[in-house]
């Protein structure tokens, strides 16, 4: 019995010590950092009590959201943050979009990556034509990468209703933005 008892308080302090601890900079579908798809605002201090979190306050009456962004204490933009609902510190976080080139997925992409690293890592499964750029959607990881039509070849800049294909898009084309999105309701 007293070998029995000792072998499994050997195996629970394994089992605990060998618990691994969250990276604050990778990123997966179901989170950024120390962010979860189920972090509501009210959370956010707590998670982010070394750095500074800037809060802009929107319309009430148009319900607009209220972007928080996460900053270093030297100064250095991490994350923006829009919530779910405007105005309320339960409300769960519906985007994330990525400025620090730290935050990585775990094939290594971030806000310095190009698109051949995305389509080399990971299945488009969606690209939309705006205006001035390029949305390559990956649903695995519920991202958007924005490219700016800057980085594509002259003549299929300004046409909106062109159909854009992965091939279209040169491999050298940087990220302009990095977003994920999370579709959990309150």
């Amino acid at each position: 019995m007293n070998k029995l008892f000792s072998s499994l308080i050997i195996a629970i302090t394994l089992f605990t010590s060998c618990k691994k601890e969250q990276d604050p900079f990778q990123i997966s579908a179901q989170h950024v950092g120390l962010l979860t798809d189920s972090t509501q605002v009210k959370d956010l201090k707590a998670i982010y009590s070394q750095d500074s979190l800037v809060n802009y306050e929107g319309d009430e009456f148009t319900g607009a959201i209220n972007d928080i962004e996460i900053f270093e204490k030297g100064g250095k933009k991490l994350l923006s943050l829009s919530p779910r609902n405007a105005s309320d510190s339960t409300s769960y976080i519906q985007s994330v979009r990525i400025f620090d080139p730290r935050f990585k997925t775990d094939n290594n992409i971030s806000v310095a990556s190009t698109f051949k690293d995305i389509a080399n890592n990971y299945k488009i499964t969606r690209i939309d034509n705006l205006i001035n750029t390029v949305v390559v959607t990956v649903n695995e990881l519920n991202a958007s990468f924005t490219i700016d039509k800057k980085e594509l070849p002259a003549n299929m800049r300004f046409d909106r209703d062109l159909k854009i294909e992965a091939t279209h898009i040169p491999d050298k084309a940087k990220i302009k933005y990095f977003f994920l999105n999370w579709n959990k309701s309150n």
